[in-house]
């Protein structure tokens, strides 16, 4: 295991480069993102540590991070001001563009992986989702129907001009930006929905994580019932990370110190329970280019790098 130690931030949301298997980013902020500044991480990762590169400070707290899909050295964030920051990591001020449009915090932002598109979705507790375009720093368009706020806001890593948020209102909702309307919402959870993700390996598959403890794998297909439903956590599921790797796996964090993974095509889903950090953890990330290695960032001001020891076996 790798660790890095960030003294007064606390790391929200961590990303591996689509480019470069050992950089990495994590949006942190001060004083659990309540009040003070946020800090952008540009991290790398050496034989045996994890070193900073850069870092960026911003006058917000910040709570989501993103790396382009078409510049290495390019990076969004989701700030507690309601902004989001394109940041250059070759650029010794750091600091491209401030894109402005929500009017609460932005905790979620995604740049989309389709080869048809350059686009970057951002959800915020304003109860919308904005569609943007990076190069042009140009909002596209605003997305409206839920009725919470927006937790959670990732495109399609199949379908072009599709993403799917997931909200306060127990709701997760498919979106066609071509024509700017929901195709799909799905009552997901009788509970908050914290967070989802879409499987790597089916373009109909998701993944929710919810307040009522509950994981719920979902077809698009057919979204009367889930296809498989986890129970296993004790406390409200925040974040949820499909494997990129193993179609069926999953990694899911639970508003403790708690990170499970779980196989949900297996009659006993629940695979493994690493509890490592001393307070909540909030990112995760799966390494693309590294088989099984898994990322991740918490509140205790430590960000680890590791592979559980079942995915090692696999």
């Amino acid at each position: 295991m790798k660790l890095f130690r960030s003294p007064g931030r606390h790391g929200y949301a961590v990303e591996i480069s689509p480019f470069l298997p050992s950089t990495l980013a994590c949006a942190s902020s001060q004083y659990y993102g309540i009040a003070g500044c946020g800090t952008l991480l540009v991290l790398e990762q050496r034989e045996a540590e994890v070193a900073l590169v850069r870092s960026f400070d911003w006058n917000d707290g910040l709570f989501h991070v993103t790396w382009s899909e078409n510049n290495e050295h390019v990076l969004v964030t989701g700030g507690g001001d309601g902004s989001l920051q394109i940041w250059d990591t070759a650029n010794p001020q750091g600091l491209l563009q401030v894109l402005k449009g929500h009017t609460q915090e932005v905790y979620a932002v995604d740049w989309s992986q389709t080869r048809q598109e350059n686009l970057v979705v951002s959800g915020s507790w304003d109860h919308t989702a904005k569609v943007w375009d990076p190069e042009k720093c140009q909002l596209l368009g605003s997305l409206q129907g839920h009725e919470g706020v927006i937790y959670s806001t990732i495109w399609s890593p199949h379908i072009p001009a599709c993403f799917a948020s997931a909200s306060g209102d127990r709701k997760l909702r498919v979106w066609d930006v071509k024509v700017g309307s929901c195709r799909l919402a799905i009552p997901a959870h009788k509970a908050e929905i914290l967070s989802f993700d879409w499987c790597k390996y089916d373009q109909n598959v998701l993944v929710t994580g919810s307040v009522d403890c509950g994981l719920r794998v979902w077809d698009l297909r057919s979204i009367w019932h889930p296809i498989a439903q986890m129970m296993g956590h004790s406390y409200a599921i925040h974040s949820v990370k499909v494997s990129t790797l193993h179609a069926n796996v999953l990694a899911s964090m639970q508003v403790d110190y708690s990170m499970l993974f779980w196989d949900y095509s297996k009659d006993q889903p629940l695979l493994e329970t690493l509890e490592h950090h001393s307070e909540f953890v909030c990112g995760l990330d799966f390494n693309l280019h590294i088989p099984n290695q898994v990322v991740d960032c918490s509140c205790d001001e430590t960000l680890k790098v590791f592979t559980p020891s079942y995915l090692a076996t696999l």
